[in-house]
């Protein structure tokens, strides 16, 4: 687990070494420069496999013709490398010389049975010809940025400044959005010039003519509308045995080991799963503590006393760390981390528990994340339950309910959750279930900007990046396995997997998420949707897979998610900086929002006309991340 960067463009290496320094934090124990006329590459190194010098990057071939840098895990690495015996001399037991000789062997055919996470850049020094790459799910992030005749790219968009000619220009979309979403699907940043490269996507490149780059894809999610005959006791032992094999691959490490733990069914089941492995291994946990500030308001509770059920039962030793969440101390430096103006502050969760695991000399964690996107772990899948109910009512009638939730006052979670049902309800199916991915609607997003951005929005429809997404799987057209889709592709990609990576690598944490291994992925897919939520019953299946594990209360718990009390921030800790960050004369001078359309939003939610706390905090987010990024 790394950080890499490189440029293509006269004298490259004037500019490699402080690409590669605005990431060191994400390799401390070692880092590379090369370069020639045309291209130059930077390597930070987080030593997980092969901790000596032979894991060094950049990464040659033994005949000096193509060199590698590289940030990831390749968990079935021996098994390629089985295949490759004899054709190549392996001088370490690095997974980045495997998949050096890999890719001189297949090109990049050989991503298609690749089952890790990585982001990479190999070159072929001869023919000139770049290949970048990303994984199937997006574990690992890639930037790309291109401009007159230039090609940057890196794990992390800070690495873009280090260049003297890089083009701050906004993107308005992109920014719409951050406050339609909390975060951004697709490929948008919010620098108009630079791109996210798709996951299970690569990059061919003549480093001579970079403006002949091609993209193309080597995976898609395979939902196929095909799902297995096998009886649910089957389907239920295959789950086990396929997440066990997951959780061994992911177990592959020089370095130690720990897990998050936070008591929920996801990280408990890889939990559990490590316990069957290693019966006797210590498998230090880790947890966060939210103390008094886990409220109804905000719709969560306390993970902790589940957590410590949880490790009592499996014979873990739990480490508590404190929230200590000091929201006008930490969000900055929370935005900077991200790269983007993502309104969430569960990242600082991670970033507390990784900081606290480096410090008790673990490196490597293994968390839960992708359960809810594999099963149905969201309650925005129960709303599927409502919609055949709905879709009866006359379209007259459901325009009226639509506008009679608007008008519920009030902050509480029960509150909201009416309110999202009811405004979706006036849309057709696929843009209503889309609708509950979004925090505000868009006329609203359009109407927060000032008038030359909200000019180049006329055309922004945030729900159709979803639903024109389905033209991917063709022949899938189960209501819940479409929208797991959307789970997968972009909310756990653009948000989850993106504060995961760059909180974690911000002190030298490699976090790893077995639920995306990608032979379990594959099986999900193929499971009938009616045994993934059962009723009104989210990750049915699952849930009875974990039965001879975990404590039947873990298991069949509701959800409590990641939280924080983000309403609470608002109405008190951050009203200050709202007042000054967001006050008319601030808004003017930045030029993006329209001063009154943003006064008018905090005089709503102040009244509890509407709930915008989330909303508020994107503003802040946005303006936090400008300063930071655009004035740098």
């Amino acid at each position: 687990m790394c950080g890499l960067a490189g440029i293509i463009a006269p004298k490259p290496e004037l500019y490699i070494e402080a690409m590669t320094a605005a990431i060191a934090h994400r390799g401390p124990d070692d880092f590379g420069h090369w370069h020639d006329s045309h291209l130059a590459l930077g390597h930070r190194r987080l030593s997980i496999q092969d901790l000596s010098a032979n894991g060094h990057q950049p990464m040659w071939s033994a005949d000096k013709r193509y060199v590698l840098v590289y940030n990831g895990e390749i968990y079935n690495h021996w098994d390629i490398r089985e295949g490759l015996q004899g054709k190549y001399a392996f001088q370490s037991s690095s997974d980045t010389e495997t998949l050096l000789y890999a890719l001189i062997d297949e090109g990049p055919m050989v991503l298609k049975r690749v089952n890790g996470i990585f982001a990479f850049a190999f070159y072929d020094t001869q023919t000139k010809q770049l290949l970048l790459a990303r994984d199937h799910f997006g574990i690992k992030p890639l930037y790309l940025y291109t401009d007159k005749g230039h090609l940057l790219f890196a794990s992390e968009i800070k690495a873009f400044l280090a260049f003297p000619e890089f083009e701050k220009q906004l993107d308005p979309e992109a920014l719409a959005q951050y406050l339609s979403f909390l975060w951004s699907p697709g490929a948008k940043t919010p620098f108009a010039k630079v791109k996210k490269l798709a996951p299970g996507h690569y990059m061919q490149i003549d480093v001579t003519r970079p403006e002949t780059a091609r993209t193309a894809r080597f995976y898609e999610i395979p939902f196929s509308g095909k799902y297995s005959a096998d009886t649910e006791a089957s389907l239920v032992k295959s789950l086990q045995e396929h997440l066990l094999a997951a959780v061994e691959r992911q177990l592959l490490s020089d370095v130690p080991v720990g897990f998050f733990l936070s008591g929920g069914l996801d990280s408990s089941a890889v939990v559990a799963m490590a316990r069957q492995l290693r019966p006797n291994a210590e498998l230090p946990c880790y947890t966060i503590d939210t103390g008094e500030k886990a409220t109804t308001e905000d719709g969560f509770s306390s993970d902790l006393p589940y957590a410590r059920r949880v490790a009592e039962h499996l014979k873990v030793p739990l480490h508590v760390v404190s929230a200590d969440v000091d929201i006008l101390r930490d969000f900055d430096r929370m935005i900077w981390h991200l790269d983007e103006p993502q309104a969430d502050p569960a990242p600082l969760h991670v970033l507390n528990i990784c900081r606290q695991a480096r410090q008790d000399g673990i490196v490597v964690l293994l968390g839960g994340a992708g359960g809810d996107d594999l099963f149905s772990g969201y309650r925005r899948h129960q709303a599927i339950t409502l919609n055949q109910y709905i879709d009866i009512l006359p379209a007259f009638l459901r325009k009226l309910a639509a506008g009679a939730t608007k008008a519920i006052p009030g902050h509480h979670a029960v509150v909201r959750r009416i309110r999202k049902v009811g405004e979706a309800m006036s849309k057709d199916t696929l843009e209503r279930m889309a609708a509950y991915f979004t925090w505000l609607d868009t006329k609203t997003v359009k109407g927060l900007f000032g008038t030359a951005y909200r000019q180049e929005l006329n055309t922004y429809q945030p729900l159709h990046i979803l639903t024109k997404a389905l033209q991917n799987i063709p022949e899938e057209h189960n209501l819940l396995n479409q929208m797991l889709y959307w789970e997968l592709k972009y909310f756990l990609s653009d948000h989850n997997l993106n504060y995961t990576d760059k909180m974690s690598m911000a002190v030298g944490v490699e976090v790893r998420v077995p639920f995306l291994d990608l032979e379990l992925v594959e099986f999900s897919t193929r499971i009938p949707p009616r045994l993934k939520m059962k009723g009104n019953v989210t990750k049915y299946l699952f849930r009875k897979a974990m039965e001879p594990f975990l404590p039947h209360d873990v298991i069949y718990r509701s959800k409590a998610g990641f939280g924080a009390p983000v309403r609470h921030w608002i109405r008190h800790e951050m009203q200050d900086r709202i007042t000054t960050t967001l006050s008319a004369g601030q808004i003017q001078e930045q030029g993006i929002f329209d001063a009154s359309a943003v006064g008018n939003l905090l005089q709503n939610n102040a009244s509890g006309k509407v709930d915008a706390a989330y909303s508020i905090l994107c503003l802040l987010a946005i303006e936090s991340w400008r300063r930071q990024f655009e004035r740098f």
